[in-house]
């Protein structure tokens, strides 16, 4: 954890070397008496570089790959079901434009293009539905 030194430390700070000495102490580069005494130190220290003495000899934090992708999940403005079914109105848009193309292909020249009635208003209630945020739990339902 970096640190500037000098400056007096605040109560979440002490809180956050406390975690992550209990981190330790569950890796095993602590034992109990070990991490007790490194608490004590904690509580006891008035200053940030004091704090920084106790995680001296240890490793950095290191954030594993499936807690950043789940960070990065969780920060998502759209929930998972919404992102699903997006993902499928893209599969079939796709899918009905190759076939028309196909068949426009076939034909040698350009067909009407009805694609637009699978793409459009599929398209237009997700787009509506993720602009309200009705499904994402963000509109407000009266109290009847």
């Amino acid at each position: 954890m970096e640190i500037s030194a000098g400056i007096r430390a605040s109560d979440a700070e002490r809180d956050r070397f406390v975690r992550e000495l209990g981190r330790h102490l569950g890796d095993g580069r602590l034992d109990l008496a070990e991490y007790d005494e490194r608490v004590a130190q904690v509580y006891r220290s008035a200053t940030r570089e004091e704090l920084q003495g106790v995680l001296a000899d240890l490793p950095a934090p290191k954030q594993a790959p499936e807690q950043k992708s789940a960070v990065r999940r969780s920060r998502s403005r759209f929930p998972i079901w919404q992102r699903i079914e997006g993902g499928a109105w893209l599969g079939v848009s796709v899918l009905v434009l190759v076939i028309w193309a196909a068949i426009s292909l076939g034909v040698g020249t350009f067909t009407y293009f009805w694609p637009i009635w699978v793409i459009g208003p599929w398209g237009a209630v997700l787009a509506l539905r993720a602009a309200t945020g009705i499904e994402a739990g963000r509109c407000h339902r009266r109290k009847v």
